[in-house]
């Protein structure tokens, strides 16, 4: 992806701030849309924000967009998600039947993604925050609704099916990335921090995955591939 990248300038940054808020305006009322449609699904209307606002970071690294404007930004929004969570404004992407600092939580760790690494290694902020919108979202939409054996872990219920579908869609979009990064790590690696994104996911009480996961991931996808 890297490759794709144009000389940095102001056309540029505009086109690509302008193209990331009206993708978020989609999602915002593709939930709200949901939400009316299937009531009784509020997890879903949820799913679609977790899921598409991962989106944003490889948009960003497709417009080249600046840190001094991705860290705010993005910082704004974490703030924005704490205040919903705590006044409800759009139910649709809080209302969840539990308590849950994930949306704020996924937030806080793209806010610290890009701090740690934007824009030098974007391809680490991308596999941290893809693997936890795809892997996750993806577990949290299959897992409840189709039956397979289930389990608690500090009394959140995790399942077989959705296990494995973190497990498995983590690995497929890790090897994306891997396909765009100027340096990636190899595929036992990938596999490793794919079962290391399963594993930590299983611990997500009120939601803290959301921190943990991709954390974790950029951090040692940094590593490993050598930054």
């Amino acid at each position: 992806m890297g490759m794709l990248l144009i000389q940095p300038g102001w056309l540029r940054q505009a086109l690509g701030i302008g193209v990331v808020a009206l993708w978020l305006a989609l999602l915002a009322f593709a939930a709200l849309a949901i939400r009316q449609r299937w009531n009784a699904h509020g997890e879903w209307s949820r799913k679609v924000v977790h899921i598409g606002g991962g989106a944003v970071v490889p948009l960003a690294w497709l417009f080249g967009i600046e840190r001094w404007l991705a860290v705010p930004a993005a910082a704004t929004i974490t703030l924005l998600a704490w205040l919903n969570h705590r006044r409800r404004l759009l139910p649709a992407i809080e209302d969840v039947g539990r308590s849950s600092y994930g949306t704020v939580a996924y937030g806080a760790s793209i806010t610290l993604l890009l701090l740690l690494f934007w824009p030098w290694r974007p391809d680490a902020v991308c596999a941290g925050v893809l693997v936890m919108a795809f892997g996750d979202g993806l577990a949290g939409l299959l897992g409840p609704r189709l039956p397979s054996p289930s389990w608690r872990v500090l009394g959140e219920r995790r399942s077989l099916l959705g296990t494995a579908t973190m497990g498995f869609v983590s690995l497929a979009v890790l090897l994306t990335v891997a396909v765009w990064a100027p340096s990636a790590p190899g595929w036992p690696a990938l596999v490793l921090l794919a079962l290391i994104a399963t594993a930590l996911e299983q611990i997500a009480f009120q939601g803290l995955d959301n921190l943990t996961v991709p954390l974790a991931v950029a951090l040692l996808w940094a590593l490993i591939s050598g930054s």
